[in-house]
């Protein structure tokens, strides 16, 4: 696959693309699910949790924490993850807003 030209969107545009990518993976959705049940981090518990590899569930917790919708704290050999509720607000504002927007266009 070629190389995007992120840089010819509005900030704005790459912003909702990086969300929705978040949630575009039924693993990432299920992680986000699972902390979001447990309101508070969770450690270790999320490979005994999904039917993946703990390799798959660490790539998978990484793109998550690359948007910030999760953070984490290391603590070797534990990592703790629970949702950042500052990007989970800012994620529910901004898929509101776009969706919003697009239902007062004009459509046949």
């Amino acid at each position: 696959m070629g190389l995007t030209k992120t840089e010819v969107f509005t900030d704005e545009e790459n912003r909702i693309a990086d969300l929705a990518k978040a949630l575009a993976h039924p693993a990432r959705v299920a992680i986000l699910r699972l902390l979001a049940e447990k309101r508070a981090c969770v450690c270790g518990d999320l490979v005994d949790e999904l039917p993946l590899s703990q390799a798959t569930v660490s790539q998978h917790l990484k793109e998550l924490k690359r948007i910030g919708i999760i953070h984490g704290s290391i603590d070797p050999p534990r990592v703790c993850y629970c949702i950042n509720e500052k990007t989970w607000e800012e994620a529910q504002q901004t898929f509101g807003t776009f969706f919003d927007q697009l239902m007062k266009l004009n459509c046949c």
